[in-house]
């Protein structure tokens, strides 16, 4: 019976166990392998999205400095126009004072000059008056407010001046002024006031 058995039973070879072996390693060393390179990938791509956020977060920087640099120089402007035009709206209130002032120290000194003698209550009127035309002209300097240069013989600017009057005048070039009727003021480079003038030639 034992004899049977042995016919029966078969046992493979040496070499188709190696066999089987050797296969099982290269495919084990394989998916070795292939693990070793997705994870790398994985890697590249991992340190990829992060390189792609890091310059998404650069860029939206670089923009938002640039639009509260842009919102920081609106608001600056702003704020200079709006004080201007507030300077530019008290000054225009109160420059007819100014221009009283000018009348009453024309008047005071045509009247002296028409009179043989001053007398000295007059003097004193006429430095009062002066000072008080001083004081002025030195608070309009301390908020930039200054007159328009404009005299007889200026070169007419229409920016400046407001012709309301023409004339021949030999002594004169085209587009002087001839006579000044109401004196001009600026603030910086906004006019308050234009010099209204006569203009000749």
């Amino acid at each position: 019976m034992l004899d049977d058995e042995k016919d029966v039973l078969e046992f493979p070879a040496d070499d188709d166990v190696n066999a089987v072996s050797e296969d099982e390693f290269d495919e084990a060393a394989e998916e070795a392998v292939e693990e070793e390179a997705e994870a790398e990938a994985s890697e590249v791509a991992s340190d990829s999205d992060d390189s792609k956020k890091i310059r998404e977060l650069e860029d939206r920087y670089v923009r938002l400095f640039a639009e509260y640099d842009n919102f920081r120089k609106r608001t600056s402007k702003e704020k200079d126009d709006l004080y201007a035009s507030a300077v530019v709206e008290v000054t225009k209130q109160w420059l007819s004072v100014l221009d009283n002032i000018d009348r009453a120290l024309d008047a005071a000194k045509a009247l002296a000059a028409d009179e043989a003698e001053e007398t000295e209550k007059e003097d004193k009127m006429l430095q009062g008056l002066e000072l008080i035309k001083k004081q002025a002209q030195d608070v309009l300097a301390k908020i930039n407010v200054t007159e328009i240069e404009c005299e007889r013989g200026t070169a007419f600017d229409p920016n400046l001046h407001e012709a309301v009057m023409h004339t021949e005048d030999d002594s004169l070039g085209e587009n002087q002024i001839a006579q000044v009727f109401q004196k001009g003021y600026i603030l910086k480079d906004r006019v308050v006031r234009h010099a209204v003038v006569q203009v000749a030639n």
